[in-house]
């Protein structure tokens, strides 16, 4: 909605709401007697005060003009800290890497950045804009904005509630690591365990030759002793034969999930202050970590092949929609974007995350480059793309380090604490929301406390399937359908709201409002054309080119079942259909009087709800082609 004070006088309830297509512009226009003194159409959650005693009791109006407390971080740096440690986090150690070993490499990084500037910045930098202004949480900040497009709030929340059931347990794996760093020697450096088959390969030993066990070995057949200590000793996976044959919960998973819930908790259970302390490692530790890493790696024999297939692009890649579309699902879940956090802790990002996408990923294809030398295979044959595949290199470059034991326990605290604060920054979204949503059931003592407990436990009781030794299929089911489609379609629908029904221009006189200057060109182009187009295209095209579910693990190719893509759909829809369900329940059930009246107060800002009851005037809406 442009900034616009022109008001028009209503029209007969009979008539048509006009259309000028001409001008670039949608009326909302009504008779003046639509909203005598008696019948003003107040809605049923307004935030306006009583101008009316015969319309609506003043108790009402007062109990909804109640407002949550608005937490404040300790300081600048913790605030700040904050939004780079949410930033900077597992996503980009452990799901970037994947996505570009999947994706041919090179070929991912043009798609990456294409998103990263025409969608993921401008959308970032909205959503800080959005919380900041309003000073509330990711689903009331639409009552400032487009109240019907409430629906947006609440599918981040619980986008971001489902990705806690799965991204946690990448948590438990790496504090499974953790634990098992403590001794003389790397377990997954060795072939010796009891899991381990004929086929292991311990990086130590010579290809083509026979091992201490007497037994031939050759790069057709061979599979590094990380790998198998990963799928077989972790995960136990070889005791599954699908989805349809999860097995039982792994104890030693299921208490290192157990912890993992147990630490968000207690970040989570008095305020942010108390999650803004974690940060300070965080935020600088993994770069010195990495570098490291990297150093090492780049000394290894075959290291310069594997960051040569990482920096050089396909080309004939580029043509494949699902390259693009795992660009734009990562950039977006890298940064945050879309779950409703950066809203909830309205906070400033200089977007070093993506570097830090960059820099992982030249350490993966480093030590990728490495094992293909070691192994002689093609480096498109050393490892199994897929969630896991951090466990399996990153573990490999270790062992090759002097004092491993030392690296490896700081490198898995690293991951630990890199999950931790994206963890409980997806959690603040959620709890943010329900707590802003239901303020007169939670503003009582030890009622955050309380709110975050139901919401950590039942979070750890819904990700038990991914504990099971046939967990990993759950988690690809989880991971490829929680916040892929359904969050492109989420950031695009919010983008719409504030971009075309809230106004560009009324959005850029409140960030002007609040810091003095208004957004250039670069972001009100992308906020009102290059960014709803780049992700509609995205969206259409997740849709036609849709591929079944494939699991590539040491086994072969599992192909999932009907069934389970179905599952995992209505997974993706369950977030996607609350927007256009709240449009109608707004309008149907929260708003009185006619169609046009519902309408009018559903997509106006509750602050200028006010002026509508007391002028008997529509304000313009107006769809302008201005920037």
């Amino acid at each position: 909605m442009a900034k616009d004070d022109t008001v028009v006088e209503m029209q007969p309830l009979s008539e048509d709401i006009p259309n000028d297509t001409g001008q670039g512009m949608v009326a909302l226009q009504n008779s003046s007697k639509e909203f005598p003194p008696e019948k003003q159409d107040v809605e049923k959650d307004s935030l306006l005060p009583n101008k009316d005693k015969n319309n609506v009791s003043d108790k009402r109006l007062k109990d909804h003009d109640i407002k949550a407390p608005v937490d404040n971080w300790s300081g600048n740096a913790d605030y700040l800290l904050a939004a780079i440690g949410y930033s900077v986090d597992l996503a980009n150690v452990w799901r970037f890497p994947y996505l570009a070993y999947k994706n041919g490499g090179g070929a991912f990084i043009i798609p990456y950045f294409t998103v990263l500037i025409l969608g993921a910045i401008p959308v970032f930098f909205m959503e800080l804009a959005m919380g900041q202004f309003s000073r509330e949480g990711p689903i009331n900040v639409w009552n400032n904005l487009v109240p019907m497009l409430r629906g947006v709030g609440m599918a981040s929340c619980l986008m971001a509630y489902i990705v806690a059931f799965y991204y946690n347990m990448v948590i438990a794996w790496a504090f499974y690591y953790l634990f098992s760093s403590f001794t003389s020697i790397p377990p997954w450096s060795r072939c010796d365990h009891h899991f381990n088959t004929l086929k292991c390969w311990q990086s130590d030993w010579d290809i083509n030759s026979t091992s201490p066990i007497n037994t031939t070995y050759n790069n057709l057949t061979s599979v590094s002793s990380s790998f198998e200590f990963f799928e077989r000793g972790v995960l136990s996976l070889h005791l599954s034969s699908g989805v349809n044959d999860l097995g039982p919960v792994k104890w030693q998973t299921a208490l290192c999930a157990m912890l993992t819930f147990t630490v968000i908790y207690f970040c989570l259970w008095k305020s942010v202050k108390s999650a803004g302390k974690v940060v300070w490692f965080t935020a600088t530790i993994p770069y010195i970590i990495l570098t490291v890493l990297l150093v090492r790696g780049c000394l290894l024999p075959g290291s310069t092949s594997g960051i040569k297939y990482f920096i050089t692009p396909n080309i004939s890649r580029l043509g494949e929609v699902q390259v693009w579309i795992d660009a734009a699902v990562q950039i977006f879940f890298s940064i945050g974007a879309g779950f409703g956090t950066h809203i909830a802790y309205a906070s400033y990002n200089k977007f070093n995350n993506n570097c830090y996408s960059i820099y992982s990923g030249f350490v993966i294809f480093a030590y990728l480059g490495y094992m293909s030398e070691k192994q002689q295979k093609d480096i498109n044959d050393v490892a199994q793309d897929g969630p896991g595949l951090v466990f399996i290199v990153y573990p490999e470059a270790i062992s090759t380090l002097p004092g491993s034991t030392v690296w490896a326990v700081l490198f898995f605290f690293m991951l630990v604490t890199l999950g931790m604060d994206s963890a409980f920054g997806g959690l603040e979204s959620p709890l943010t929301g329900l707590r802003d949503q239901f303020y007169r059931v939670f503003r009582h003592r030890w009622s955050r406390e309380v709110l975050t407990l139901v919401i950590v436990v039942s979070a750890f009781l819904f990700s038990m399937p991914c504990m099971t030794v046939g967990g990993m299929y759950a988690f690809k089911i989880l991971d490829a359908f929680a916040a892929s489609i359904s969050l492109i379609f989420v950031v695009l629908m919010q983008v719409v709201g504030v971009a075309w029904f809230y106004g560009v221009d009324q959005f850029c006189t409140d960030i002007h409002q609040m810091t003095g200057h208004r957004p250039g060109y670069y972001w009100r182009i992308c906020w009102k054309i290059l960014s709803p187009t780049f992700l509609l295209i995205i969206v259409i095209s997740s849709f036609l080119h849709y591929k079944p579910l494939v699991y590539h693990g040491s086994l072969g190719t599992y192909e999932f079942p009907v069934y389970a893509n179905v599952l995992g759909w209505c997974i993706a829809l369950v977030s996607m259909l609350l927007i256009p369900a709240y449009v109608v329940y707004r309008i149907c059930f929260r708003a009185h009087g006619s169609l046009r009246q519902r309408v009018a107060f559903s997509i106006t800002p509750k602050k200028e709800h006010e002026e509508i009851i007391n002028t008997n005037k529509v304000k313009r809406f107006q769809v302008s082609i201005s920037f």
